[in-house]
């Protein structure tokens, strides 16, 4: 039976898929009930950390991840990203205060500096390689739906149950998928044992250069979904809307409805133009939601910014792969993680920096981080017509 034609639906990627949508439901079921919890806290100015700062750990352990990832090996490194989800849910409600918050969402990014880089390179073992994309793309729509479900549950639990609940609702989905992570087998044939160089990081562990280019656009790509995460859950709350999570529902049903398909062709027709389809959605997605003043254009912008990051995000995680060599694959991704946290993290530090509680600047912003948009694709661009260059030459 040929590669193509056997399926890639082993027990192993099924086990995987459901671990990550478990950790992706635990760290985003907070998320749209944050803005207003640090407001109750007395905290309403630092609303642009809750983001930044969680993206600012995940980015600065990205590095050890994907050092760990290649040498200690692929399933405890993905255990390690949700033990800390499973802590941080449970010490949300002790630590009350505004210093003590900030300081969660600081360790919180942890989680995901860790799982993703380590589930990827996971993806890429069990998967061959004419199907990373396709792979990559079903993998990405079970982390969407955790997405999707995750604040959707998060908001029904708080309005039955109050917040504190909600935390430790997340800890027990963390619980869930670290109970499937220690299941699964280890896929690194040369496993070493843990010890104290793996956490020495040398400017050469830090970026993969040749991996750079996919850190590049992820970075242009990303800075819109850190002013979403930010402003997003005031301006449907602006709008009238009773779950500030219906948003991201709407985004991650969306983005479900177009991953597995944009995998598949990414995988015929190119990383690249189904990149470029990708972000021109999003701009797109972000001037709806820049000039809608209801509801029901706020979630065609959801929807539509859904699509795009649906057709955005496995073709970005394949082109990544394929531009790494095989034994640091973990360094990597990690690149590419280490530009999405820092896009996501300086969208949200400065959108909300400006925004500062003004709820009419939130278009502003919008319309703002289409231009960085643009910036992407011309890099884009002119590294394709590079590329093609070199290959003629």
């Amino acid at each position: 039976m040929s590669q193509k034609s056997k399926s890639i639906y082993t027990l192993q990627f099924i086990l995987l898929c459901l671990s990550s949508l478990l950790f992706s439901s635990s760290f985003n079921m907070i998320i749209p009930e944050l803005p207003n919890y640090l407001s109750s806290l007395g905290g309403a100015e630092y609303k642009g950390f809750i983001i930044s700062l969680f993206t600012l750990t995940a980015a600065i352990s990205r590095p050890f991840s994907g050092k760990l990832t290649d040498k200690w090996g692929r399933v405890p490194v993905m255990a390690v990203g949700s033990v800390v989800c499973l802590i941080c849910g449970f010490l949300y409600p002790i630590l009350s205060s505004v210093a003590g918050f900030l300081f969660l969402r600081l360790v919180h990014g942890f989680s995901t500096g860790f799982k993703p880089t380590a589930t990827s390179a996971y993806v890429a073992d069990i998967i061959p390689r004419e199907r990373w994309g396709e792979g990559l793309g079903m993998h990405g729509l079970c982390f969407s739906i955790g997405g999707a479900l995750g604040p959707a549950l998060g908001g029904m639990v708080v309005n039955a149950y109050g917040i504190d609940i909600m935390f430790y609702s997340s800890s027990f989905l963390a619980f869930l998928s670290i109970v499937i992570v220690m299941n699964m087998k280890e896929t690194l044939v040369e496993k070493e044992k843990l010890q104290k160089s793996m956490f020495l990081i040398s400017r050469k562990d830090i970026i993969d250069i040749g991996a750079l280019p996919a850190g590049i656009i992820t970075f242009f790509s990303y800075t819109a979904y850190g002013l979403v995460l930010t402003l997003i859950p005031d301006w449907s709350e602006h709008l009238g809307a009773e779950n500030k999570g219906v948003f991201f529902t709407a985004f991650t049903i969306a983005s479900v409805m177009v991953r597995f398909g944009a995998g598949k062709v990414s995988d015929r027709h190119g990383r690249v133009n189904v990149i470029l389809a990708g972000m021109i959605v999003i701009a797109a997605a972000l001037l709806v939601i820049s000039i809608g003043e209801s509801i029901t254009i706020l979630l065609a912008g959801a929807s539509l910014y859904g699509m795009g990051a649906g057709i955005l995000s496995p073709a970005i995680n394949a082109w990544t792969i394929d531009l790494s060599d095989p034994a640091h694959r973990g360094k990597a991704i990690a690149t590419m993680y280490i530009s999405m946290e820092v896009g996501i993290g300086l969208g949200a530090l400065l959108g909300g920096s400006y925004y500062s509680d003004q709820i009419m600047r939130i278009p502003q912003i919008m319309k703002i981080d289409i231009l960085v948009l643009i910036l992407g694709i011309a890099y884009l661009l002119y590294w394709k017509r590079k590329y093609s260059k070199q290959k003629v030459s």
